[in-house]
Protein backbone atom coordinates (compact mmCIF):
# COMPACT_ATOMS: atom_id res chain seq x y z
CA UNK A 1 0.00 0.00 0.00
CA UNK A 2 0.85 3.58 -0.68
CA UNK A 3 2.06 5.11 2.57
CA UNK A 4 2.03 8.50 1.48
CA UNK A 5 -1.41 7.73 0.12
CA UNK A 6 -2.20 6.78 3.89
CA UNK A 7 -0.51 10.01 5.22
CA UNK A 8 -3.13 12.06 3.37
CA UNK A 9 -5.64 13.78 5.25
CA UNK A 10 -8.82 16.02 3.67
CA UNK A 11 -9.59 18.51 6.70
CA UNK A 12 -12.20 21.12 6.47
CA UNK A 13 -10.78 24.87 7.11
CA UNK A 14 -10.57 28.92 6.80
CA UNK A 15 -7.93 30.57 5.75
CA UNK A 16 -6.38 32.98 8.04
CA UNK A 17 -3.11 34.19 6.37
CA UNK A 18 -1.46 33.25 3.15
CA UNK A 19 2.12 34.51 1.96
CA UNK A 20 4.41 34.43 -1.30
CA UNK A 21 7.37 32.39 -0.69
CA UNK A 22 9.88 32.01 -2.95
CA UNK A 23 8.92 31.96 -6.73
CA UNK A 24 6.24 29.72 -6.84
CA UNK A 25 5.03 28.25 -3.32
CA UNK A 26 2.76 29.77 -0.12
CA UNK A 27 3.01 29.53 3.31
CA UNK A 28 -0.66 29.01 4.68
CA UNK A 29 -2.30 29.54 8.37
CA UNK A 30 -5.01 27.52 8.71
CA UNK A 31 -7.98 26.68 11.23
CA UNK A 32 -9.43 23.98 10.81
CA UNK A 33 -12.41 21.87 12.05
CA UNK A 34 -10.78 18.37 12.82
CA UNK A 35 -7.54 19.48 13.81
CA UNK A 36 -7.52 23.13 14.81
CA UNK A 37 -4.53 25.69 13.73
CA UNK A 38 -1.84 24.57 11.86
CA UNK A 39 0.46 25.98 8.99
CA UNK A 40 0.88 24.38 5.69
CA UNK A 41 3.10 24.59 3.08
CA UNK A 42 2.10 24.78 -0.42
CA UNK A 43 4.77 23.85 -3.55
CA UNK A 44 3.88 25.52 -6.54
CA UNK A 45 0.72 26.86 -5.55
CA UNK A 46 1.06 30.31 -7.50
CA UNK A 47 1.68 28.16 -10.71
CA UNK A 48 -0.94 25.46 -10.34
CA UNK A 49 -4.77 25.99 -10.77
CA UNK A 50 -5.75 22.66 -10.85
CA UNK A 51 -4.74 22.16 -7.40
CA UNK A 52 -5.03 25.16 -5.57
CA UNK A 53 -6.79 27.59 -8.12
CA UNK A 54 -8.18 30.63 -5.45
CA UNK A 55 -8.52 28.26 -2.82
CA UNK A 56 -5.64 29.79 -0.39
CA UNK A 57 -7.04 33.25 -0.51
CA UNK A 58 -7.23 35.01 2.80
CA UNK A 59 -10.97 34.30 4.94
CA UNK A 60 -11.64 31.39 2.42
CA UNK A 61 -13.19 28.19 3.16
CA UNK A 62 -12.13 25.14 1.95
CA UNK A 63 -11.46 21.46 1.90
CA UNK A 64 -8.14 20.35 1.58
CA UNK A 65 -5.41 17.32 1.32
CA UNK A 66 -2.64 17.41 3.73
CA UNK A 67 0.04 15.33 4.71
CA UNK A 68 -0.02 16.64 8.31
CA UNK A 69 3.27 17.59 10.26
CA UNK A 70 4.86 19.29 12.96
CA UNK A 71 5.88 22.42 12.08
CA UNK A 72 4.62 23.19 8.18
CA UNK A 73 2.62 20.53 6.61
CA UNK A 74 2.00 19.98 3.41
CA UNK A 75 -0.49 20.64 1.48
CA UNK A 76 -1.26 18.61 -1.76
CA UNK A 77 -4.58 20.39 -3.17
CA UNK A 78 -7.21 22.52 -1.61
CA UNK A 79 -10.49 22.75 -2.97
CA UNK A 80 -13.01 26.27 -2.20
CA UNK A 81 -16.25 25.72 -0.42
CA UNK A 82 -16.69 29.82 -0.58
CA UNK A 83 -14.95 32.62 -1.13
CA UNK A 84 -17.40 34.53 0.48
CA UNK A 85 -17.41 36.85 -2.70
CA UNK A 86 -20.30 39.47 -0.48
CA UNK A 87 -17.89 39.97 2.19
CA UNK A 88 -15.08 40.90 -0.90
CA UNK A 89 -17.52 43.37 -2.15
CA UNK A 90 -16.98 45.92 0.96
CA UNK A 91 -13.71 47.04 2.54
CA UNK A 92 -15.11 46.82 5.55
CA UNK A 93 -16.39 43.39 5.89
CA UNK A 94 -13.19 42.20 4.47
CA UNK A 95 -11.45 44.59 7.31
CA UNK A 96 -13.71 42.78 9.85
CA UNK A 97 -12.80 39.41 8.06
CA UNK A 98 -9.22 39.84 8.12
CA UNK A 99 -9.34 40.82 12.04
CA UNK A 100 -11.67 37.90 12.69
CA UNK A 101 -9.05 35.43 10.99
CA UNK A 102 -6.01 37.55 12.63
CA UNK A 103 -7.55 37.02 16.47
CA UNK A 104 -8.03 33.27 16.03
CA UNK A 105 -4.22 32.75 14.23
CA UNK A 106 -3.28 34.86 17.41
CA UNK A 107 -5.04 33.27 20.03
CA UNK A 108 -5.51 29.32 19.10
CA UNK A 109 -3.02 26.66 19.81
CA UNK A 110 -1.64 24.91 17.04
CA UNK A 111 -3.46 20.90 16.52
CA UNK A 112 -6.15 21.47 19.34
CA UNK A 113 -9.21 21.28 17.59
CA UNK A 114 -12.34 23.87 18.56
CA UNK A 115 -14.91 23.18 16.99
CA UNK A 116 -17.18 25.87 18.50
CA UNK A 117 -14.89 28.22 17.36
CA UNK A 118 -14.68 26.95 13.51
CA UNK A 119 -18.70 27.40 13.83
CA UNK A 120 -18.34 30.53 15.43
CA UNK A 121 -16.27 31.57 12.20
CA UNK A 122 -18.53 30.08 9.78
CA UNK A 123 -21.54 31.75 11.29
CA UNK A 124 -20.30 35.21 11.48
CA UNK A 125 -18.83 35.27 7.89
CA UNK A 126 -22.16 34.01 6.43
CA UNK A 127 -23.49 37.14 8.33
CA UNK A 128 -21.06 39.43 6.64
CA UNK A 129 -21.63 37.76 3.40
CA UNK A 130 -24.94 38.75 3.20
CA UNK A 131 -23.86 42.57 3.45
CA UNK A 132 -24.76 42.94 7.10
CA UNK A 133 -22.83 43.07 10.20
CA UNK A 134 -21.62 46.26 12.24
CA UNK A 135 -19.34 46.97 15.35
CA UNK A 136 -22.11 45.10 17.45
CA UNK A 137 -21.64 42.32 15.56
CA UNK A 138 -17.87 42.46 15.93
CA UNK A 139 -18.05 42.93 19.58
CA UNK A 140 -20.50 39.80 19.46
CA UNK A 141 -17.79 37.54 17.84
CA UNK A 142 -15.04 38.52 20.43
CA UNK A 143 -16.58 37.90 23.45
CA UNK A 144 -18.10 34.69 22.26
CA UNK A 145 -14.40 33.78 21.04
CA UNK A 146 -12.58 34.63 24.49
CA UNK A 147 -15.45 33.01 26.03
CA UNK A 148 -15.22 29.85 23.57
CA UNK A 149 -11.31 29.81 24.74
CA UNK A 150 -11.40 30.83 27.95
CA UNK A 151 -10.46 34.14 28.31
CA UNK A 152 -13.59 35.94 28.66
CA UNK A 153 -13.12 38.46 31.76
CA UNK A 154 -15.84 37.61 34.57
CA UNK A 155 -18.98 39.77 33.94
CA UNK A 156 -21.47 38.84 37.27
CA UNK A 157 -18.15 39.42 39.88
CA UNK A 158 -15.10 40.59 40.73
CA UNK A 159 -12.30 39.09 39.71
CA UNK A 160 -10.05 39.86 43.35
CA UNK A 161 -12.89 38.81 46.08
CA UNK A 162 -15.63 37.25 43.95
CA UNK A 163 -18.37 39.64 44.92
CA UNK A 164 -21.31 40.39 42.71
CA UNK A 165 -21.19 43.39 40.83
CA UNK A 166 -24.05 46.00 42.47
CA UNK A 167 -26.18 48.56 40.18
CA UNK A 168 -23.06 51.11 39.89
CA UNK A 169 -21.25 48.24 38.25
CA UNK A 170 -17.77 47.51 38.03
CA UNK A 171 -14.20 49.15 37.65
CA UNK A 172 -11.66 48.23 34.61
CA UNK A 173 -8.32 47.47 35.97
CA UNK A 174 -5.20 46.67 33.44
CA UNK A 175 -5.46 43.45 30.90
CA UNK A 176 -9.26 43.63 30.84
CA UNK A 177 -9.85 43.03 34.85
CA UNK A 178 -13.19 44.00 36.31
CA UNK A 179 -13.03 45.07 40.02
CA UNK A 180 -15.15 46.02 42.54
CA UNK A 181 -15.11 49.40 44.63
CA UNK A 182 -14.23 47.81 47.19
CA UNK A 183 -11.10 46.16 45.94
CA UNK A 184 -10.15 49.06 43.16
CA UNK A 185 -10.51 53.05 43.89
CA UNK A 186 -9.55 53.57 40.35
CA UNK A 187 -10.61 52.53 36.76
CA UNK A 188 -12.63 53.50 34.29
CA UNK A 189 -16.27 52.26 35.15
CA UNK A 190 -18.08 49.96 33.05
CA UNK A 191 -22.03 49.67 33.95
CA UNK A 192 -23.94 47.07 34.80
CA UNK A 193 -26.04 47.49 31.97
CA UNK A 194 -23.07 46.96 29.85
CA UNK A 195 -21.95 44.03 31.40
CA UNK A 196 -25.52 42.41 30.98
CA UNK A 197 -26.08 42.84 27.59
CA UNK A 198 -22.16 41.48 26.81
CA UNK A 199 -23.60 38.54 28.90
CA UNK A 200 -26.56 38.34 26.82
CA UNK A 201 -23.99 38.23 23.78
CA UNK A 202 -23.61 34.86 25.03
CA UNK A 203 -27.13 33.38 24.60
CA UNK A 204 -27.05 33.80 21.40
CA UNK A 205 -25.18 32.67 18.15
CA UNK A 206 -27.37 34.62 15.63
CA UNK A 207 -25.59 37.67 14.29
CA UNK A 208 -27.83 40.46 13.56
CA UNK A 209 -29.37 40.37 16.60
CA UNK A 210 -26.50 41.54 19.33
CA UNK A 211 -27.88 43.54 22.04
CA UNK A 212 -25.26 46.02 23.05
CA UNK A 213 -26.95 49.38 22.06
CA UNK A 214 -25.09 52.57 21.36
CA UNK A 215 -24.79 53.33 25.16
CA UNK A 216 -23.22 50.01 26.11
CA UNK A 217 -21.52 49.57 22.71
CA UNK A 218 -18.34 51.86 23.79
CA UNK A 219 -18.03 50.75 27.31
CA UNK A 220 -18.34 47.07 26.00
CA UNK A 221 -16.25 47.35 23.29
CA UNK A 222 -13.14 48.83 25.64
CA UNK A 223 -13.53 46.06 27.64
CA UNK A 224 -13.12 43.70 24.99
CA UNK A 225 -10.14 45.79 23.76
CA UNK A 226 -8.29 45.31 27.03
CA UNK A 227 -8.67 42.09 27.43
CA UNK A 228 -8.14 41.09 23.68
CA UNK A 229 -4.80 43.24 23.86
CA UNK A 230 -4.03 41.60 27.34
CA UNK A 231 -3.47 38.21 25.57
CA UNK A 232 -1.69 39.06 22.11
CA UNK A 233 1.90 40.51 22.54
CA UNK A 234 1.80 43.15 20.09
CA UNK A 235 -0.92 45.16 17.93
CA UNK A 236 -2.97 43.29 16.05
CA UNK A 237 -2.07 44.80 11.95
CA UNK A 238 -5.78 44.16 11.04
CA UNK A 239 -7.26 46.63 14.13
CA UNK A 240 -5.96 49.86 12.16
CA UNK A 241 -7.37 48.46 8.69
CA UNK A 242 -10.24 47.67 10.57
CA UNK A 243 -10.61 51.50 11.95
CA UNK A 244 -9.60 52.86 8.55
CA UNK A 245 -12.17 50.97 6.93
CA UNK A 246 -14.88 50.85 8.65
CA UNK A 247 -15.03 54.96 10.41
CA UNK A 248 -14.27 53.91 13.43
CA UNK A 249 -12.47 55.95 16.01
CA UNK A 250 -8.76 55.04 16.71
Amino acid sequence: MNTRAQQLEKLQAFVLSSQDYGESDRIVSLFSLEQGHLRGFARGARNSRKRFGPSLETFARIELVLNQKEGLSALHSADVITLYSGIRGSLCAIAQALYACELVGNLTPEGQPIPRLFRLMATYFEYLDTGQGGEADRRMYEINLLNILGYRPNLEGCSRCGADFDVQGALLQQRGELACRFCAATGRNIPLTALKRLGLCLATSRFGQAVLDEETLPLGGLLLDESIASLTPRKLRSLEFLHQSCGLPA
